[in-house]
Formats: C-alpha cells, structure tokens, sequence
C-alpha cells in the first residue's frame, strides 16, 4: 500500500491531540490524525466529562435532599444508578461523536487504528484494513495516560475498580474504600459519598489533596468529615486480601502499624503513567523520564519534526494545558511564533463537593522560593450570594509578593471555584498586580466579589470581613 503524505501527523486525539489536528488544519496545513480507540481520548470518553456529568447528578441529589432549606418539599428522594450511568455515557457519546463532526468539517484524515513510529517521519498505522504507513515532516505524539497500577492493587472490575470501573458502576458500593485523594480520588469518594456509600480515603501523604494549599487541604477536609467520609492520612495500603462474592479485607498501615478493615468495593487511584509504550519511541532516540516524554518547553523531543504533548509529556496533568500546547505545537510548525506554557498560570480543579480550584503558587511554595508574600483571605460566609445559594462553606486565599505586588497564586475551596478561578489565571497572564486587582469593580450579587475581598485582605482593606 502506498505512503499517504501529510505535513502533519497527530497520534492521539484526546484533548491535546484533536485540538492540535484543528489548528494545524485551520493554518492551512495537511493533517492527519490517529487513534487507536475513542476520538476525544480518555478526557471526552472516561475522565473529565463523563465523571463531571455522574457528579451533577449527586450535586443534584444533594441539592434535592436539602429542599427543605429554601422553602421547597420534597418527599421519596431517590437515585437510579444505571440511569444515572446511562446519562453520563450518553453525554460522552455526545461529545465524542462531536469531535468525528469537526475532524470532517476541518478535513482532517482521520486513521483509526494504533500507531507506530518505525523511522523519523514515519507512522505505521495498523487497521482492521491492514498496515497503512503515513508520512510527514512533523508528527505530534498526544497518547495521554492510564491509570498506575501498583503491585497487588490492581483493578479486577468487581471488587477493585479503576476509574474505568468505576464510571460504568453496575451497583453502589456500601462501604467504599479509595485509594489516593488526588483529583481523580477525592471525586469519586464524593461521588458515591453523596449517594450514600461509607466511604473512606486513604492517602499516604500527611494530608489529602497534597498538591493543593495546606489551608485549603485542611478546609475540605473538614467538610468532607463532616459529610461522613473518613479520612487516613499517612497511610498505606500494603495488600487486598479479595473475597470473590463477599469483600476485600485491606490491610493498611498507619503510624508504623497495619490494621485490617473490609470493604465491599475498592477505587484504586493512584495516579498515572505515560502511554510511551509500543510506539518505537526509543528506537528514534526519544528520552523517556518515568513513563514520559522529555520535551523543552515548545514540546519539542530533541527528534527532529517529532513533538509530545498533553499527558505524556509530564505535568500538569490537565486536559486544557494538553489543549493550549496543541495549538502551541501547530503554530510552531506553521512557521509562526506562540509563547511557550506557563505551567504555573494553569488552573487545576477539582469537582468534588465543596469544589477546589488553584493557580500558581501555594504560601509555602512561594516562601521557599524565596518571596516575602502578603496572603489574603476571605469565607464565603462574609459573601451575600453565597448565603443566598445556601453555600456559605468556602473560602479564597490570594499570595502575593509583598515587593512587586504579583498575584503569586490563588487559592479557593468552595461552590463554583472551578468557574470562578479563571478570574485570577486571566489576571496572572497578564501580569496584573494587586493594585489593578484592586481597583476592578466585580459586580454585586456574584461569588466573585470574594476574589476582590481576598485581594483586598491581602492589603489590610477587606470591608465585609
């Protein structure tokens, strides 16, 4: 079969991959793209949308639960798990088949199949048609990520779920345990928490959401104990004695000693690992670090014309930063001049309940690094919206340089911090210092209105608080 050439060739169309395909095409080069399973990778498929749509309908239930608190009646509060499945697969399918649409409209070729690299230039493609071998000067490798598992913890589908697992739940579990409160942890214990489910979380660092601020780690802890949840911190989980039928007696370790408890159901989330395998990569003299691609900051592998990008080029691992160096890598091919990501003016959220949401720096990080910082602080319990959503349980948190008054990060834990924290990413990338923060009017009623306050406590001048 002969080589089909193309300027550009993506394998991968997640988040990063399909996004850098659009941009590449929109500049008005040849791109072809390759994917070995679903188009919009693991984000569209089995990770950020699908698990944001299960946890609007606990939010939902939670909410409906409380109906009594803002004048309502509501009696028989129920939920019906496969429907509430079947929803979230159906918004998926939605979104997934999207992207086939906009492949089509942007005249991508589209190969399903998996990829291999067999020289620089090169991709074989194997299909359910054969081999189809494409070539182009440059190639993007945007292959994502899967799921760690360590030894003895690994995901059976039916008492030990992955996230995969997990999503498509054929029954709720009534005592739960999850291991590691990262992002994709914590989600999932609020998730099936929120439905009922006794659910404990065990994180071997010495507290949960580790890459968040302390303060901010410590405040959703707390509501996540006062929701019923148990929380071990400096804790591991060292083997899952499996009763096919019955259970999983875990044994964890705490404080230099094991202690056994059961469990019905298991959600093992501790962390990721690149997809570099199979492709040929070290064949081409890629250097790979722990299961990720080394890059420079523009996604380039050192390999001539091949770049990576999104998960398997490292952290942070976030659909939007996968997104953002597509179309920083598709510039950089079109012979224009894009600036390189900044990755720490990348939000991270978690959609748990209360939601978190963080930029840039954390207090400590920011000391280390050597900054005399000024930190402001504002509860949403001071904020007049939030009282009247009936979600007063929240704060925001600013760091600031105290010399040169740069937005050092942004912290917050609470309703609808995952929208709001876009205020300060926008206000990092432009460089705003706490004086223009200060002097924009942010509108009344609005949640936002804390951010303003959180600036302002930062300077000794908030008012409500």
């Amino acid at each position: 079969m002969a080589a089909q050439n193309f300027d550009v060739i993506v394998i991968g169309a997640g988040p990063g991959g399909y996004v850098a395909a659009i941009r590449a095409s929109q500049l008005g080069l040849k791109v072809a793209i390759v994917e070995r399973e679903h188009l919009g990778g693991i984000c569209l498929n089995w990770g950020c949308i699908p698990t944001k749509a299960m946890l609007r309908s606990a939010e939902v239930f939670h909410l409906m639960e409380r109906a009594k608190e803002f004048g309502l009646g509501a009696t028989g509060i129920s939920y019906d798990l496969p429907a509430v499945v079947a929803r979230s697969r159906a918004v998926a399918k939605q979104l997934s088949g999207g992207i086939g649409h906009l492949m089509k409209k942007n005249k991508v070729a589209v190969f399903m199949g998996a990829a291999t690299l067999p020289k620089t230039g090169t991709v074989a493609v194997k299909t359910d048609k054969g081999t189809e071998e494409l070539t182009a000067k440059s190639i993007i490798l945007a292959t994502g990520a899967r799921a760690r598992e360590l030894p003895g913890l690994e995901a059976d589908g039916d008492l030990v779920w992955s996230y995969k697992h997990a999503l498509v739940a054929k029954r709720m579990p009534k005592r739960l345990l999850v291991i590691g409160s990262g992002a994709i942890g914590i989600e999932f214990a609020s998730f099936f928490n929120t439905l009922g489910a006794d659910t404990t979380v065990v994180e071997v660092m010495d507290r949960i959401l580790p890459v968040e601020d302390a303060e901010i780690s410590a405040f959703a802890k707390k509501q996540f104990v006062k929701q019923g949840m148990k929380i071990m911190e400096k804790a591991a989980v060292k083997k899952l004695d499996r009763k096919p039928g019955v259970g999983v007696t875990a044994h964890i370790e705490v404080n230099g000693k094991v202690e056994t408890q059961d469990f019905d159901t298991v959600i093992s989330a501790v962390g990721i690992v690149g997809n570099v395998e199979n492709l040929g990569l070290e064949g081409l003299g890629v250097k790979i670090d722990r299961t990720h691609v080394v890059t420079d900051e523009y996604c380039r592998t050192g390999v001539e014309g091949l770049y990576a990008i999104g998960d398997i080029a490292g952290a942070p691992w976030l659909a939007h930063k996968a997104s953002h160096e597509g179309v920083m890598v598709a510039e950089l091919i079109a012979g224009k001049h894009p600036h390189p990501i900044k990755p720490n003016s990348i939000a991270g959220c978690t959609y748990c309940q209360p939601q978190i949401a963080s930029v840039g720096l954390t207090e400590a990080k920011a000391k280390e690094a050597g900054h005399d910082v000024k930190v402001g602080r504002f509860p949403f319990i001071g904020n007049g919206k939030a009282i009247a959503l009936g979600e007063s349980e929240g704060m925001i948190k600013t760091v600031f340089d105290a010399k040169t008054g740069e937005l050092l990060g942004a912290h917050m834990v609470g309703a609808e911090v995952t929208e709001l924290i876009q205020g300060y990413v926008i206000g990092r990338t432009l460089e705003t210092t706490e004086e223009d923060l200060m002097n924009t009017v942010f509108p009344h009623p609005t949640l936002s209105e804390m951010m303003h306050e959180a600036v302002l406590d930062a300077y000794g001048r908030a008012i409500h608080i």
